[in-house]
């Protein structure tokens, strides 16, 4: 892949790199036990150094095509709320898309709207076959925003995921480039 990272934007959203300055306030948000909670690779209490360790290797994640990862901001303001994006599988040409949104942020559709443009992203820009995702059983409300997002629900896998100490079930999602809906995306 190229160097140069990419930013989408949609009605609501900047979709951009993360900066080195975003740290703080990554780490602000990611350090809520609720937040971390549902996610399987964020810690609690989250490290200190840890936002600026993630932020520094996104260029290398994309340089060598692991993967996309993407702030979330709310236009016009540039008010980071948030982390999209998706680990891929050159081989088998897909990726998993994973989120988290800030507590102060939650059901307002941002999500749902950062889904759908980086699912784009991934079809129309990384020439992918397939994105999937799941979310654990406890987090309901992350199965509607991947339906919102064009998602199709394709199963349980039992105990699945490990989250402090705890097995939980993993509900999984897929979706494929020959079922997008297409919709205007601008990028730079």
């Amino acid at each position: 892949m190229s160097s140069h990272r990419p930013a989408m934007e949609t009605n609501r959203l900047w979709l951009r790199p993360f900066r080195m300055s975003d740290a703080a306030e990554v780490q602000r948000m990611v350090n809520d036990r609720d937040l971390a909670m549902m996610t399987r690779s964020i810690d609690y209490p989250y490290p200190e150094g840890a936002a600026e360790f993630w932020i520094a290797q996104h260029q290398e994640f994309w340089e060598t095509g692991k993967s996309a990862i993407f702030a979330i901001s709310l236009r016009p303001d540039d008010r980071l709320v948030g982390a999209i994006g998706l680990e891929i599988n050159a081989q088998d040409i897909l990726a998993e898309l994973g989120y988290w949104i800030g507590r102060d942020y939650w059901n307002r559709g941002i999500a749902t709207e950062a889904a759908q443009a980086v699912v784009q992203f991934g079809f129309e820009q990384l020439a992918l076959n397939r994105i999937t995702a799941h979310h654990m059983d406890i987090t309901p409300a992350s199965g509607r925003v991947l339906e919102k997002a064009g998602f199709r629900y394709e199963g349980r896998l039992r105990q699945q995921v490990r989250k402090w100490g705890r097995f939980y079930d993993a509900q999984m999602y897929g979706i494929l480039a020959a079922e997008l809906k297409r919709a205007p995306l601008a990028t730079d």
